[in-house]
């Protein structure tokens, strides 16, 4: 199970984002993809709940036609944003697609962050079926909420490299 390993956030490390957040204030942008819209509202909502715990409110959310699109609005994004969180999901059908946009929509992302030097939050699901879409979006009743968890991905990793950079 993907969750295996996750780390514990707890209420000392979310202090410790939000007085960092504070000291330095972070531009974020959600880049999120408009397929599948019960799946994107939960990671969406996950990713907002984890910015609004640690006191990042102004967010700018930014609309991808699909998953292939997250990495060229990813990079637009990053131009002129500290974080980047790209949300998406794309479910396996019974052509070879799945494994093509996957790949490209990974391998994007991994590009746009290492490019440009910004933190890309990963919160693509890459998933046999919907029910396991439901099971990791965050939502009343799933298992995993991996819009939180790229959020605060993302923006560990932006504090982080402004540590290492300053």
């Amino acid at each position: 199970m993907s969750s295996t390993g996750t780390p514990e956030i707890d209420a000392t490390e979310l202090e410790q984002l939000r007085t960092a957040a504070a000291e330095k204030p972070l531009r974020v942008a959600v880049v999120a993809s408009r397929w599948h819209t019960p799946v994107m509202d939960g990671l969406i909502a996950g990713a907002r709940r984890f910015l609004d715990g640690i006191g990042i409110h102004d967010v700018t959310l930014v609309r991808a036609p699909g998953s292939f699109e997250l990495p060229v609005l990813s990079a637009a994004a990053a131009t002129r944003h500290d974080v980047v969180i790209a949300l998406g999901v794309v479910i396996r059908g019974g052509t070879p697609h799945f494994d093509y946009v996957c790949q490209a929509a990974t391998d994007g992302l991994g590009r746009v962050a290492l490019d440009s030097g910004v933190p890309v939050g990963f919160g693509l699901l890459t998933c046999d079926d919907e029910q396991q879409a439901l099971d990791r979006a965050g939502l009343d009743g799933s298992k995993e909420d991996k819009g939180f968890e790229a959020a605060h991905a993302a923006v560990s990793a932006a504090i982080e490299v402004a540590r290492l950079t300053s």
